[in-house]
């Protein structure tokens, strides 16, 4: 994901349900006006990293030596969100605003799972979607 508004709404969410870090491409994206105003000042409060899309391969890697790795994907073989049980640590990997995760990525992660939906557009915006699936780990965990 790299649209700094996509990015400045995630890094609200990801604050304000208090998840451990946020990853981005590029730290610059924080100083975007469109990132700052959507962000609404979380990035002051939430950790950030930066990895670099070329990257993405080697840092996914490196995580799954301490944590899952579950992918946000329309792919029709994924798991339906509401039967996911998220495990208590994992990394939610989102693909791009129109291109999704790219293949070589989906094969290292260890799920994918998909966010159902009844009508005729067929997919939500990336940070609405990340936000659904950040949401719903949250509640298994207070529930």
């Amino acid at each position: 994901m790299q649209n700094p508004a996509n990015l400045g709404s995630l890094c609200r969410t990801v604050e304000a349900f208090r998840l451990q870090s946020l990853v981005l491409a590029d730290l610059a994206t924080i100083r975007s006006p469109v990132f700052k105003n959507l962000a609404a000042s979380s990035h002051h409060w939430q950790p950030l990293q930066a990895c670099p899309p070329a990257d993405l391969p080697q840092w996914l890697g490196q995580q799954q030596a301490n944590y899952p790795i579950v992918a946000l994907t329309a792919e029709p073989t994924a798991i339906s969100l509401p039967k996911f049980v998220f495990p208590q640590q994992a990394v939610l990997l989102l693909g791009q605003e129109l291109t999704g995760i790219p293949a070589a990525l989906l094969d290292q992660c260890d799920y994918a799972v998909t966010i159902p939906q009844f009508g005729l557009v067929e997919s939500l915006n990336v940070q609405t979607a990340a936000a659904i699936a950040i949401y719903e780990y949250v509640r298994q965990r207070i529930s």
